[in-house]
């Protein structure tokens, strides 16, 4: 099974498990309506990635690149491996929500494909 990617301004799912990958709370979506079961904003590029990438599609092979360095040490470390193992260790299927316009150029698909490389154990 892999997992999913939503805007969560569009997302309304049940019976998954949802996950904020985003550093910042979204705009205009109080807690209730984003039905969180976790919020990894650990898991976030830093500050100035974020803000060097700004979602330029022309730079997003190189965000992806520089995000995935980031992940490999600290806060960003943990919080990925736990999303590791909220993927591993769920026989639902893991949303993983973003606040972002652009759908093909951010966070969320750079996780969704280090996750959908992670093989689920077979039971």
């Amino acid at each position: 099974m892999s997992c999913k990617i939503e805007r969560i301004y569009e997302s309304d799912e049940q019976d998954v498990i949802r996950v904020l990958v985003d550093g910042v709370w979204p705009r205009g979506i109080s807690k209730d309506k984003a039905n969180l079961d976790y919020w990894l904003k650990e898991i976030a590029p830093s500050s100035s990635l974020r803000k060097w990438f700004n979602h330029d599609e022309d730079k997003f092979s190189s965000f992806k690149e520089k995000y995935k360095q980031e992940l490999k040490s600290g806060e960003q470390q943990e919080a990925l491996e736990k999303l590791k193992e909220i993927y591993k260790n769920n026989d639902k299927k893991v949303v993983l929500l973003y606040g972002a316009k652009d759908e093909k150029h951010n966070q969320a698909v750079v996780l969704k494909e280090i996750i959908d490389h992670q093989k689920k154990p077979k039971t």
